[in-house]
């Protein structure tokens, strides 16, 4: 089944302060999931193995590489045996690259919100206002949704990010 996630990625100087405010909101905190995402070579969009103690998901997107709320479409399957899935796809698609991070993961509603540390890269904030846990809600009213906790978190334009982890890994 496909879905809509409107989402920033961002610099953020400040994950304290934006975990204060999910807690003094009532957000629900999943966990911090520690998380290897392994990207395969594909000829359209992305394709990603996310293995961790808390998410594993096969995951396929397309999403334009913007700054500012951006919609990308997406497709997940849960997986068993990680091992087993990550040898297969490697051996037909071959490694792209990997991506390492430290994940606190939390939800307001429909809107998840990832506290991200990379090794390499920094700290990042993700917001992800999405329709998989709100089918109900309309394209406008998730990039409504993104904007809103992009003002309450005092992320700047100059903050954000326009490709994924995977992008700045292999650019260096």
């Amino acid at each position: 089944m496909n879905h809509i996630n409107v989402e920033i990625k961002a610099k953020c100087f400040h994950l304290e302060t934006v975990e204060a405010f999910l807690f003094a909101h009532n957000a629900r905190y999943v966990g911090t999931d520690y998380q290897q995402d392994t990207y395969f070579n594909v000829p359209d969009g992305r394709l990603k193995l996310r293995q961790g103690n808390i998410e594993n998901s096969l995951i396929f997107y397309r999403r334009d590489n913007q700054k500012g709320p951006k919609q990308s479409d997406f497709q997940l399957v849960a997986f068993k045996d990680g091992p087993a899935l990550e040898n297969l796809l490697s051996d037909a698609l071959g490694i792209k690259t990997i991506v390492k991070k430290t994940r606190r993961i939390f939800y307001l509603h429909n809107v998840k919100v990832h506290l991200d540390e990379l090794e390499g890269l920094g700290n990042f904030v993700e917001i992800e206002a999405g329709n998989l846990l709100a089918p109900e809600k309309t394209v406008e009213e998730l990039h409504v949704q993104c904007r809103k906790l992009m003002k309450a978190f005092d992320i700047q334009e100059a903050d954000l990010i326009d490709k994924s982890y995977s992008d700045m890994l292999l650019e260096g």
